[in-house]
């Protein structure tokens, strides 16, 4: 009897245990049914570089290249996909100019709502400056003109560097409309007439309507300023700080003319109108001007050596943004212009080359 009791409790303990399991096992697969698994569909995608026509040997070299150069931080993607990433991908560093084609895809989207005329006149707009004020004749510029950089507003200007300065043509000495000036007076005023017409400040809506719905990773407003030199004008620059991944992002947007998943972000008409030749900045590279882009176009000079036409912006010459939408590609140069730095001068044109000739024939 002793013995059969106990293997009657032995028996009790393991129906017990394997209750217990049972229901254990059951609560769970309960509690992962009902949790909802959440996907962030803006994640970038990355790629081997063979998936995508790149030969990684080609590109190893250009890694090589990349450390040596004094850049930090590198990237390409094609179709939106991450093929080739080296360096502080994260970092948020100075665009200088790079700010202009940012200010540019949300002019494109305001417009489109209406909010912002482009025939409207600085005159019909109230726009002026600090003594000596804008002429009669400047006040006609329009906000197409400025976002060509025709304006023929020749005032001083907030973050000009020395070669802008020397370049800028004697006040009054051509119409609006009539001449290209590269005139940060234009891009700047262009940031005050955005705030005034649609009642938003640049940088917070440009996360609202940028970098949120294309998933921005380290994109801050906080990390963005404005540069007031009120000796000189009235209309500061707007300074963006950005990683190279979410440079990256922004360059993928417009390759995918304006469109982000299911989402058009940034209307297609003005993607094709903004990257537009208006005027050729450099007769012998072929180099134009759209709006606030520049673009090297088909039987370009820089065109037949990179083998495809495109458009592009850079910062100080050293930081760039690149798109050639018959390879879908983009390309992202950046470099630490914090503190002191010195210009690699065509080192950024020869990495990207070697990105760009990695491509496997056919």
């Amino acid at each position: 009897m002793g013995t059969q009791t106990r293997l009657h409790d032995l028996w009790r303990i393991i129906a017990a245990a394997i209750f217990i399991l049972l229901s254990a096992i059951l609560l769970n697969g309960c509690s992962k049914d009902t949790t909802p698994v959440v996907v962030d569909e803006n994640q970038l995608e990355y790629v081997t570089p063979e998936s995508v026509g790149w030969s990684s040997a080609k590109l190893e070299e250009a890694r090589q290249f990349a450390e040596q150069s004094g850049y930090a931080a590198v990237m390409a993607l094609y179709d939106g996909k991450v093929f080739f990433s080296w360096g502080n991908s994260t970092r948020n560093y100075l665009c200088h100019s790079i700010r202009k084609p940012f200010l540019g895809a949300l002019y494109g989207i305001h417009l489109q709502r209406g909010n912002i005329d482009p025939e409207a006149t600085l005159e019909q707009l109230g726009i002026d400056d600090i003594p000596p004020a804008l002429t009669p004749q400047e006040k006609q510029a329009a906000v197409r003109d400025l976002l060509k950089s025709r304006s023929g507003v020749y005032h001083e200007a907030a973050a000009e560097d020395s070669s802008m300065i020397a370049a800028r043509p004697p006040r009054g000495s051509h119409a609006p409309g009539t001449f290209f000036y590269y005139n940060n007076w234009d891009f700047n005023a262009l940031g005050t007439i955005f705030e005034q017409e649609t009642g938003r400040k640049i940088f917070e809506e440009f996360k609202r309507e940028i970098a949120d719905p294309i998933g921005m990773e380290d994109f801050s407003v906080a990390n963005c300023s404005y540069e007031y030199e009120p000796a000189k004008s009235l209309h500061p620059a707007y300074s963006f700080r950005m990683s190279a991944r979410d440079m990256a992002r922004f360059g993928a947007l417009y390759q995918k003319n304006g469109k982000w998943k299911d989402a058009q972000i940034v209307p297609e008409a003005w993607i094709a109108e903004s990257t537009t030749v208006y005027s050729i900045t450099d007769s012998a590279a072929g180099i134009g001007y759209g709006y606030l882009w520049r673009i090297f176009p088909e039987g370009s000079a820089v065109a037949q050596m990179v083998g495809y036409p495109g458009y592009y912006h850079t910062g100080v010459g050293i930081h760039a943004l690149i798109i050639i939408p018959a390879l879908k590609l983009v390309l992202v140069e950046r470099y630490d212009t914090d503190g002191v730095w010195s210009d690699p001068g065509e080192v950024g044109l020869q990495l990207g080359l070697m990105i760009i000739n990695a491509r496997i024939p056919g």
